[in-house]
């Protein structure tokens, strides 16, 4: 007699690396590292991180991004959506100090509205809806990069009258830390872009095991601090509250945006995937240049938001894959050309 595995719902994913991630806050909790140890820790972050942007850089094809311009109209509302609409909703939030939110959590909030969109799980989203998969890598490319110089820049404008502030230096720490080796991987993918692509799965566990250890390193640090103690269960609660009402008005307002301004079905579904997301790989490093000390508490929104948008964009790209496609269709322009055929 065979046995079933139980499995979860394929509506319900649960990403393996947000689960990881659990495991190493759980970890820090039970054995943060202090002292001299720490010192340590911090620098082999610091460089992990380095590591892990001059690696972005080395993949970006940048005669991809350049082709990729053609659809400027798509990306420049990817773009606001991620740096504009987001930081503005975000901002909106700062009514609901102290009573929903505590100060910190209402600058990981704020944060989280600043940080970059995603592109793999944009990507898979809109090809699963049967979306504009190629205007998806683009646009993914696009605000990543953007990323780089918007992020600590927003960040330094918006939140410095917030709990902690930003450091003054923090904009050029991110120029040393990110944009440097960024750039430093632009430059040599003419040389290591061929070993890139062929070892992507050993260089996917760079990427996730750099994450890690800058999780670690600051989730030990608010151990050893205790700033976890500032934050209670029904803290949190409202915390997801606020959080799933900010990616409910995203996805409205990417995807009814966008079809105001007059995009087909195709490009809508990207710019709803891509324009909703942000990325958890760029803003955890982002973090442990701004925030420092205060990284655990100012990440913690982002993970949240990260769990919950994969959950509800995958029941949405599930049900768009099942619309009518006639709007992704070239209409007029090819329908002559069939009945040609046909004659």
């Amino acid at each position: 007699m065979n046995r079933r595995t139980p499995q979860l719902p394929s509506w319900l994913p649960i990403d393996p690396f947000i689960m990881t991630l659990i495991g190493t806050v759980a970890l820090a909790a039970l054995l943060p590292v202090s002292g001299g140890a720490a010192q340590v820790a911090s620098g082999a972050s610091t460089g992990a991180v380095a590591l892990l942007f001059f690696l972005y850089g080395a993949r970006l094809s940048t005669r991809e991004a350049l082709d990729g311009l053609r659809h400027w109209r798509l990306h420049v509302t990817v773009l606001a959506c991620t740096f504009v609409l987001f930081p503005l909703l975000g901002l909106a939030a700062r009514g609901l100090v102290p009573v929903v939110l505590t100060p910190d959590l209402f600058q990981g909030l704020l944060f989280l509205c600043l940080v970059p969109s995603t592109i793999q799980s944009s990507i898979a989203f809109t090809s699963i809806a049967r979306g504009n998969v190629p205007a998806a890598i683009c646009a993914g490319s696009f605000s990543s990069l953007a990323g780089i110089f918007v992020t600590p820049l927003l960040a330094a404008l918006l939140l410095g009258d917030s709990a902690g502030g930003v450091p003054a230096d923090s904009v050029l720490k991110i120029a040393l830390q990110l944009l440097v080796p960024f750039a430093s991987g632009q430059l040599l993918r003419r040389w290591v872009g061929g070993f890139l692509t062929r070892h992507k799965k050993v260089l996917g566990l760079v990427d996730r095991g750099s994450i890690l250890l800058v999780v670690y390193t600051a989730f030990s640090e608010g151990m050893v601090r205790g700033i976890w103690g500032q934050v209670s269960p029904a803290r949190l609660g409202a915390l997801l509250g606020v959080e799933a009402v900010l990616l409910a008005a995203m996805l409205a307002l990417s995807w009814y945006g966008a079809k105001r301004l007059g995009f087909g079905r195709g490009d809508r579904i990207a710019i709803q995937f891509a324009g909703s997301k942000k990325s958890l790989a760029a803003g955890l490093p982002m973090a442990s240049v701004l925030f420092g000390a205060q990284a655990a508490l100012a990440v913690l929104p982002l993970m949240l938001f990260h769990q919950m948008q994969l959950m509800v964009c995958a029941v949405i790209a599930r049900r768009r894959a099942r619309d009518p496609l006639e709007e992704a269709a070239p209409g007029p322009v090819a329908r002559p050309a069939a009945l040609t055929r046909r004659r």
